[in-house]
């Protein structure tokens, strides 16, 4: 994307019916380290990759807490992402003393994507530049879910999603293997979750218990981080299970190329 005359404010329209203010946010979701999402009928399950600006530098959170029930990861800019938490906070907070019941997700989504459609509108704010992957349990209905939203406003609900840098590999690891996540324990959700983001880690670096974040929440059962010597275990049991996947993958090779020698002859 190169500066132009149109790009000056984001209430202006280019000629092809575009902000591209609007589009420059959604780039930096883009820039953001990995997040991926994804749901079975009684869990839903966020993982992340932390970044560290230096080898002298703790890692920077990428999923955040916003009550019991509900959790968020991000990709883009963490201080947009710490404003907005912010914001969800106050709202459930306000909802159960009103109320007396845990705010269901939906109508906090909701909310949330006007708060992001309405800083398009007015030439005195920015858009937000960070994309969310939202996990909650709706308390009424006992149903996980999955929301991602976007700088334009727009919010989606997934069965399985990922955004930010590289994230495409885990977008068709997930499209691979979404119709077994249904029926999916929360231990095979995890490893799912982990092995999305093997592939969206960047160079020569492997996924580790420091830049690992995994955070679940499901029926009866409150949200659980998962970070560090909690993560250990299930990072081991998918280095055992990826040899295993390996030995699978070459028997079917193996197979197939049985199958065309036979048909050339």
């Amino acid at each position: 994307m190169f500066r132009n005359q149109y790009d000056t404010d984001v209430t202006v329209w280019s000629p092809e019916g575009r902000l591209l203010q609007v589009e420059y946010a959604m780039e930096s979701v883009k820039q953001g380290s990995a997040c991926v999402g994804l749901r079975s009928n009684t869990y839903a399950v966020l993982g992340a990759i932390k970044r560290s600006v230096s080898e002298l530098s703790s890692h920077q959170k990428k999923i955040l807490e916003i009550d019991d029930h509900i959790a968020m990861g991000i990709a883009g800019l963490t201080a947009d992402a710490r404003s907005l938490a912010k914001y969800m906070r106050n709202e459930c907070l306000n909802h159960k003393y009103v109320y007396g019941s845990p705010l269901p997700p939906h109508l906090l989504m909701a909310d949330l994507a006007d708060k992001h459609q309405r800083c398009t509108q007015t030439y005195v704010r920015r858009p937000y530049g960070v994309g969310l992957l939202v996990i909650g349990m709706d308390a009424r209905k006992q149903t996980p879910r999955l929301y991602q939203t976007c700088p334009s406003g727009n919010l989606y609900e997934f069965y399985a999603s990922a955004i930010g840098a590289r994230s495409q590999s885990a977008r068709t690891y997930l499209e691979k293997h979404y119709e077994s996540f249904e029926e999916a324990s929360k231990d095979d959700l995890i490893l799912h979750a982990l092995q999305a983001l093997v592939g969206c880690v960047s160079g020569d670096d492997e996924l580790t218990k420091e830049n690992g974040s995994i955070a679940i929440v499901g029926k009866d059962e409150k949200l659980t981080l998962l970070e560090g010597e909690a993560l250990q275990p299930y990072l081991d049991r998918l280095e055992l299970a990826a040899p295993e996947e390996e030995e699978e993958e070459g028997k079917d090779d193996d197979e197939g190329d049985d199958e065309v020698e036979a048909m050339e002859t």
